[in-house]
């Protein structure tokens, strides 16, 4: 029973810092677009692909 005076401080700071720390990414952009940078991760290496067949024509 002891256990849980130490555990339940522990856990409500834990969340409340999960909490602050949520809202403080919404407030500072971080959360605006979660779908380019997948994107661009493929677009990245179409353009790679594309400069490197430029570079070498004897293939």
């Amino acid at each position: 029973m002891s256990v849980i005076y130490v555990a339940l401080p522990i856990a409500l700071l834990l969340g409340t810092a999960a909490v602050i720390a949520f809202i403080w990414s919404v407030n500072n952009g971080q959360l605006d677009d979660l779908e380019t940078p997948a994107i661009r991760m493929l677009r990245d290496d179409s353009r790679k692909a594309t400069s490197e067949k430029h570079r070498n024509p004897h293939e």
